[in-house]
């Protein structure tokens, strides 16, 4: 019978021969979802005995996670400011980045504003959702092209209390004209903004298991965004604003496409490695 800390050794000494990434924190949330309890109590439980059942179940998952299918993915569930999502295999995987899309609209509104939001590509509906519950006496509408990742939305909104507040709709963005509802004084996306040349190069986590159309465009990287913000002239209010998560070396080409479609007031956030992930213009 293994103690909890044998099995973390002997995971992460496994996990490093695979080359996975930060193998020891792996081994300690994939152990400690195995025995429902927070990673901090492994720490007070080194000695403990891990019974049969629990460790088959954990092999289970170390087998999976080898395979280099995601840990998210594997544990059912991630963290986004502040909030628990549930994700699942057809959803992309929310990224610590994406906060800082987050934390630019609270620099705009305030959260007692009542505002009528608009997320493009919702996903798993960390945007929609997060906005939901932070701004109280708003509305939020979603769209997304995939059934699988709008149940997921869902869901996300049932667990967080706020799915009175946001209306869902299955429309590819790229095919289908939103403008059943206009004025929105907010619009939010991150939309899929890898290149087809760069999609190739990415660790076969995201290559093997995350959907491939809400990474990459297939293109150059910049389709959604020529896109969308002509048709933020269409359904935003009044200096009302559209917020993009872009990729790194993009937020130039989409100021320009703010620019040469009317827009003003065009800002840009960094995100915490200095790459300037947050691109932001007002409607005229």
């Amino acid at each position: 019978m293994h103690t909890v800390l044998e099995l973390l050794n002997l995971t992460t000494n496994y996990f490093e021969q695979k080359k996975i990434d930060s193998p020891r924190l792996n081994a300690e949330l994939l152990l400690a979802e195995t025995l429902k309890c927070r990673r901090l109590d492994l720490y007070l439980s080194f000695d403990k005995p891990v019974n049969q059942i629990e460790v088959d179940r954990y092999r289970e998952f170390v087998k999976r996670r080898g395979n280099r299918e995601p840990l998210q993915y594997i544990i059912g569930d991630v963290e986004f400011y502040g909030l628990k999502f549930t994700v699942k295999p057809g959803v992309l995987i929310p990224r610590q980045e994406t906060e800082v899309l987050i934390e630019a609209v609270l620099s705009h509104y305030p959260k007692e504003a009542e505002l009528n939001i608009l997320d493009i590509g919702s996903g798993s509906g960390i945007l929609a959702v997060t906005l939901a519950a932070l701004f109280p006496n708003s509305s939020v509408n979603a769209l997304d092209k995939s059934s699988d990742a709008l149940a997921i939305a869902k869901e996300n909104a049932e667990l967080h209390n706020v799915a009175e507040r946001i209306s869902f709709y299955e429309v590819d963005i790229l095919k289908e004209e939103f403008v059943s509802k206009t004025n929105f004084h907010l619009v939010v996306s991150n939309p899929p903004y890898v290149s087809q040349d760069e999609f190739k190069t990415l660790q076969k986590e995201i290559l093997d298991y995350e959907p491939d159309f809400a990474v990459t465009d297939f293109a150059d990287g910049l389709t959604f965004y020529k896109k969308i913000i002509p048709l933020g002239n269409k359904i935003l209010s009044p200096a009302g604003n559209l917020f993009f998560e872009v990729g790194a070396g993009q937020a130039s080409s989409v100021e320009k496409i703010f620019e040469g479609e009317g827009f003003q007031r065009i800002e840009t956030w960094s995100d915490y490695a200095g790459i300037k992930r947050v691109v932001k213009g007002e409607k005229r």
